[in-house]
């Protein structure tokens, strides 16, 4: 019968886990994990995936997530197999919703015969059922009060380290986390493709993302722009980057930075909308630091050792930001109103009342600063990274 672990006190065991680290499931060769959403989801999820992949060495590791999950993973050394990519549902992937292409889907993945299927996707409210559809053997994962219980389950509470959050997940697992934050190996190919599109000059290289899905999380171009001038006129290069609905801000931020500079314009230039994600992680993993709001393209280059300077407001730094503070800076917003129509904006999560403003909640942190920490960065952390 499906329990929660705060009802059977009595299974849990010490270890190395975040959380209880309880004993592992016999006979377990093949192994689901739900987690869809975007690339830093994804990035959240794979200290998680390291774990299970070295916990159970002999099994494979399929990860039911996005398109972007299965082109940036092709080929990848790393603990993920294979990536099924999951139908629209509600809740579980946003989109159109096709009768019989979820039944098609869960068809497939019951004739898997799916040992051990993890859910770190949410409170599995609409996890849950999902996760159940597929028949696993045994299953884990998260719960909020009003959701169906799995095999074990860890209680979902919105304020929680991302990172921790799927560690603990996978602890009830029996899998003992190698590593606290995600490390993603960047192949040869990308190294080239980084190199040559950034260029093989003795320049730092400052690469600045400006886009986040919600917009609220979005530092104003004109505060990028202030560091990206700063960074080129003490002989930077800065190359902004992003999909291409980030492209009209990059552009923003090179009219407006280019006036204060006084340098030539190849200094400041923007790439984003013209990388695949591939490349993109290449660029990523060649430059010298990364500026950028809480959004995928800072995870991703925390995940391939590169130095970051993250915008965050406060609430966010909490399930999202990078724990250490070698490599990894963070500015933070204290906004706690709307500043348009006052609403309490600290209540977050699926049930919180969200105000149709979508005033930047980080438009206080000061330029000054962040490039502060640029430079820093710049110059302290090329010993680190073996440069």
């Amino acid at each position: 019968m499906p329990n929660s672990l705060a009802a059977n006190p009595q299974s849990a065991a010490m270890g190395t886990g975040v959380g209880p680290l309880l004993e592992k499931f016999p006979d377990v060769e093949r192994i689901a994990v739900l987690r869809g959403g975007g690339l830093g989801d994804l990035m959240f999820a794979y200290p998680a995936l390291s774990a299970l992949a070295t916990a159970y060495p002999e099994a494979s590791v399929t990860l039911l997530g996005i398109p972007l999950h299965a082109e940036l993973l092709r080929n990848r050394p790393g603990p993920v197999s294979e990536v099924e990519i999951l139908p629209y549902a509600s809740g579980v992937r946003p989109g159109p919703e096709d009768g019989k292409a979820t039944a098609d889907f869960f068809a497939s993945m019951r004739s898997r015969q799916f040992d051990l299927a993890v859910q770190i996707h949410g409170g599995g409210r609409n996890s849950n059922p999902f996760l159940l559809k597929l028949g696993a053997r045994h299953t884990v994962g998260t719960k909020t009060p009003d959701a169906v219980g799995l095999e074990r389950t860890a209680p979902y509470i919105y304020h929680q380290n991302e990172f921790l959050r799927s560690l603990e997940v996978v602890g009830l697992a029996g899998a003992a986390p190698v590593s606290l934050e995600p490390q993603l190996t960047v192949t040869d190919q990308e190294k080239a493709a980084g190199l040559q599109l950034i260029g093989t000059g003795t320049r730092p290289i400052v690469v600045i993302h400006p886009g986040a899905t919600d917009p609220r999380r979005r530092w104003p171009t004109q505060s990028f722009a202030t560091v990206a001038a700063r960074a080129a006129s003490d002989g930077s290069d800065v190359i902004l980057v992003g999909d291409d609905g980030d492209a009209p801000l990059a552009a923003e931020i090179v009219r407006q930075a280019l006036p204060e500079t006084g340098t030539h314009s190849a200094s400041i230039r923007s790439l984003a909308g013209k990388l695949s994600l591939s490349e993109l992680t290449g660029v990523l993993s060649a430059a010298t630091v990364v500026v950028g709001n809480d959004s995928g393209p800072r995870h991703l280059a925390q995940a391939v050792g590169t130095p970051t300077v993250g915008i965050y407001w406060i609430g966010n730094i909490i399930n999202a930001g990078a724990m250490g503070r070698v490599l990894h800076r963070v500015h933070l917003a204290w906004t706690t109103q709307c500043a348009v129509c006052g609403i309490d904006v600290t209540q977050v999560g699926w049930t919180a009342e969200r105000c149709e403003h979508d005033y930047s909640f980080v438009q206080q942190i000061q330029p000054d600063a962040v490039y502060d920490d640029v430079c820093d960065l710049t110059a302290t952390t090329p010993l680190l990274r073996g440069r």
